[in-house]
């Protein structure tokens, strides 16, 4: 299907970036597109609760913030398409290719996010939100007292480690290796935490619960031997995928895979910006890409306006 209708800018990505940028946009007075895959909230809809946010001080469940987001930027005229774009094309605009047709732009902010790495196991995505967790800043709070495991040996885990150590009654770090690749730094303040087991050369091959996740199933990769690890919730840090894929031969990615882009949030290509976690660099928190995304947005709004 061809898409014949022109934009002054096309957001792609429908996540708390990408949705800010659109409210940005739209009270600018720009006619603005966003683009969205799956369901416009991004992964926060994943995230059973979310209490690190401005303005809901009681805390607020993913999917109603998404929501509320999305209700925004349509209140202030953003208009939302459900579409997978594969690609962009420059020229006088840009056209943005999507699995439903082609989009023209004079601007597009690249707001697609990052997808967490998956274990590929038994249970993990049944508990998505239920006890299972891809973000140990957002959730850790909900875990005060209790058993957890980190699944991962990089810098992100042992971070996620030594952060729910202060919250939680025992965290037990599962390693496939039998060295950590995080920075000597982070390794020598867990390896002396006393609250952060390790092990090692192990991977979980099932999560298993009824009500709530009651154990993991491990097996040792050297011996084979296989035992269970009683734990009450899971964080799984096996690095992230920026949504960049489609990007390769437009964009100079970073090495890993994300968009570099300055304090404006513009790219190595005039007219194109990049907010969120896909960007390089992010801290990948809702405020931080709802901030990406109102600087991308205008920014995008001055570089209109030297068109004209």
């Amino acid at each position: 299907m061809s898409q014949s209708e022109s934009y002054q800018v096309i957001i792609i990505g429908g996540g708390p970036a990408g949705l800010t940028a659109g409210i940005y946009a739209t009270r600018a007075g720009l006619k603005a597109l966003l683009l969205e895959k799956i369901v416009p909230g991004g992964q926060i809809v994943n995230s059973e609760w979310v209490e690190n946010y401005p303005g809901f001080p009681e805390g607020v469940s993913g999917f109603e913030l998404g929501q509320l987001m999305e209700r925004q930027a349509i209140r202030h005229g953003l208009k939302i398409e459900s579409a997978e774009v594969t690609g962009i094309e420059l020229g006088g605009k840009k056209k943005v290719k999507t699995t439903i047709g082609d989009f023209m732009a004079d601007a597009v902010i690249i707001a697609g996010g990052a997808d967490h790495a998956k274990l590929g196991i038994a249970g993990e995505e049944s508990w998505i939100g239920k006890g299972l967790s891809y973000c140990a800043t957002c959730d850790g709070p909900f875990f005060r007292g209790k058993s957890v495991a980190v699944i991962g040996g990089g810098a992100v885990a042992i971070t996620d480690a030594l952060f729910l150590s202060r919250l939680a009654s025992k965290v037990s770090v599962i390693h496939r290796r039998n060295q950590l690749r995080a920075s000597k730094v982070l390794q020598d303040r867990a390896l002396s935490q006393p609250g952060i087991e390790f092990i090692w050369d192990t991977v979980v091959e099932a999560i298993e619960g009824s009500e709530t996740i009651e154990r993991l199933r491990l097996r040792n990769v050297k011996t084979g031997a296989t035992g269970e690890l009683p734990v009450e919730g899971v964080f799984v840090a096996v690095g992230t995928r920026p949504n960049t894929g489609y990007l390769s031969t437009l964009l100079t990615l970073a090495p890993d895979g994300s968009i570099p882009v300055n304090p404006q949030m513009e790219t190595e290509i005039p007219g194109i910006f990049a907010a969120g976690d896909i960007r390089q660099g992010s801290i990948r928190q809702v405020v931080a890409a709802a901030g990406d995304g109102a600087v991308a947005a205008v920014s995008a709004e001055r570089f209109l306006s030297r068109l004209l």
